[in-house]
């Protein structure tokens, strides 16, 4: 990973520049700090937002990213010359992807497209490749169950009892199958192949195992159609087109956010009386009919807060919220659009915000997945792999750990067994996935070690003992990346499309506010795109579009010369 994506983390304790006084900080610099809107993190949710608003006349913004680029988890670097994509990598369908329609407005998007011929071999432990019939025939039956899984979201029935994840529904599934399969060879190395698909799976979602994966929610992903597409300049080329538009003066790198200040009506309790109060909000105001918000809808939280716990310096800010960064400096804004992974909020969010989130938000970021997914490039001097082939599957025999082992003895024997690939990005390019503990344990050691396991592992399979190192070999690193934590969202056993929408929700500062203080962005907030950047992009979107609506519905006055209906209805057009 680049050198720019390691730093502290987003809400550690203040360095030494933080101690002196924040606003002497602030000043010193000569820049602004008090602004409409302030958009935290410079990812697509962020990018989004602020171009949104820079459409729609409002300039008056600033994106506070703590990385030294923009782009959070989409980021492509030079491997020879080859330009590669370490963090996101397609375009996840053509159709209603806003993604695909920016590629296509700039031209990021050959209209010709010859497809490259695909094929894939598997391979067992002991160099045997499977005959291309038996691998089509075990995939056919492996998506024809991961579709019924997907039914039990889309049509509300039940599953077989003590069945709840989707890894569960699978194996069995799989077990039934195999059932049928007499040849005990046969039936073994079909079962491999399941396992592969599961591995190749967990990638996809973003788990260590798919039994993490809640069988009755799967189907809440909404999955566009077209296909993956590949931009040939790379997915990290739609960057630019969003950040051009954008002043670079509104943009401010290096920049971690550690605290978010933002204004609630306080309760407390009176003696021993349940019931709270309002602070600073007059009974009367409470009841009133000038606004269609009641105390109830806003997500005030359950945490009593007063007015002690704020900051002197913000008690007397006029601004809805202050953001408090590493560094001492203090930014004022009306709203806040809070782009921040859900892998961070994991983290930090208990600490980050005063008052703290809501319960409900806090125990709905708990309960949703943020997995690990890594990618382990090999570079070679000269292609080895047949022209013809483009990717060669691992069948690794199962392994389950002995029960005195810790976790990181049996990761230390056994983590590259979870990568359940290797394929062909150019003909002296292999491209590798892990995922999970696995992929977190990768990330402790050396890029030596992974580049020599993998090059045992190819040899194994192959059957080479020919096999040459690869010249380079780069490992990406998301979950120790102390602003990502992780590579994306997934909906846990236990948690539902509910979690992500209580994350999304808006926080308001008091019951009659018209708009929200703290809202929030990013894929982890998008209840059917969750985990795509497609749904990153329209979080983004829509949260800046909240800030934009006018605080009531713009009246429309229609005149009409006549009492006669049918020429008034005429008089009706639509622009």
């Amino acid at each position: 990973m680049s050198s720019d994506e390691n730093g502290k983390s987003t809400a550690t304790s203040a360095s030494s520049s933080s101690s002196s006084d924040p606003a002497a900080a602030a000043a010193a610099t000569g820049k602004k700090r008090k602004y409409k809107v302030i958009i935290i993190g410079a990812g697509m949710a962020g990018l989004s937002s602020a171009n949104h608003l820079i459409k729609n006349g409002c300039s008056d913004f600033a994106i506070l990213e703590a990385r030294g680029r923009v782009g959070g988890r989409i980021i492509g670097i030079d491997m020879g010359s080859q330009k590669v994509e370490l963090g996101a990598n397609w375009i996840h369908g053509v159709l209603g992807n806003p993604m695909f329609e920016l590629a296509m407005q700039h031209g990021l998007i050959s209209i010709i497209n010859i497809p490259k011929p695909h094929k894939v071999v598997a391979a067992s432990e002991d160099g045997k490749q499977v005959p291309f019939q038996v691998l089509q025939e075990i995939y056919e039956a492996y998506v024809c169950f991961l579709r019924r899984c997907e039914e039990y979201f889309l049509c509300q029935y039940l599953p077989p009892p003590d069945i709840h994840s989707v890894g569960e529904h699978i194996n069995l599934e799989a077990e039934l199958y195999l059932n049928n399969v007499d040849d005990y060879k046969d039936k073994h190395l079909k079962k491999l192949i399941f396992e592969c698909l599961l591995k190749r799976e967990t990638c996809i979602t973003g788990c260590h195992s798919m039994d993490e994966i809640d069988l009755l929610e799967l189907g809440s992903y909404t999955e566009l159609q077209g296909g993956n597409i590949v931009l040939p300049s790379g997915y990290s080329s739609i960057l630019k087109p969003l950040c051009d538009t954008l002043p670079k003066e509104n943009i401010i790198l290096s920049c971690p956010v550690r605290t978010i200040h933002w204004k609630r009506k306080g309760r407390v309790s009176s003696g021993n009386n349940s019931s709270d109060t309002i602070l600073e909000e007059d009974e009367d105001d409470i009841d009133s009919d000038d606004s269609d918000k009641t105390v109830t809808e806003v997500p005030i939280g359950d945490n009593p807060t007063t007015s002690d716990n704020v900051d002197d310096s913000f008690k007397h800010c006029t601004s809805n919220v202050q953001i408090e960064c590493e560094n001492g400096t203090i930014f004022e804004a009306d709203h806040v659009i809070c782009s921040i992974p859900l892998g961070v909020l994991k983290k930090h969010g208990q600490t980050m915000f005063v008052p703290s989130l809501p319960q409900y938000k806090l125990e709905s970021i708990d309960s949703l997945l943020y997995g690990t997914v890594d990618k382990i490039f090999l570079e070679y001097d000269r292609p080895f792999l047949n022209a013809k082939v483009s990717e060669i599957m691992f069948l690794w025999e199962h392994i389950d750990p002995e029960p005195n082992v810790d976790e990181e003895e049996y990761l230390k024997s056994n983590w590259y067994k979870k990568i359940y690939s290797f394929s062909k990005v150019s003909d002296t390019l292999l491209l590798g996935w892990i995922s999970g503990r696995e992929a977190e344990y990768m990330e402790r050691i050396s890029h030596e070690v992974v580049a020599e396991k993998c090059t045992e592992i190819l040899r194994k399979f192959l059957k080479d003992p020919f096999i040459p190192k690869p010249k380079r070999c780069v490992c990406t690193s998301w979950s120790k990346q102390p602003y990502s934590c992780g590579s994306y969202t997934a909906i846990a056993v236990g948690s539902s499309q509910d979690d992500i929408d209580n994350i999304a929700q808006p926080l308001y500062s008091s019951p009659h506010q018209s708009k929200p203080s703290v809202l929030f962005a990013g894929e982890h907030t998008h209840s059917n795109f969750y985990s795509t950047v497609h749904g990153a992009y329209l979080s983004g979107r829509t949260a800046a579009q909240i800030l934009l609506t006018p605080d009531s519905p713009q009246e429309i006055v229609m005149e009409s010369d006549t009492s006669d209906l049918s020429s008034w209805i005429q008089g009706i057009a639509l622009e």
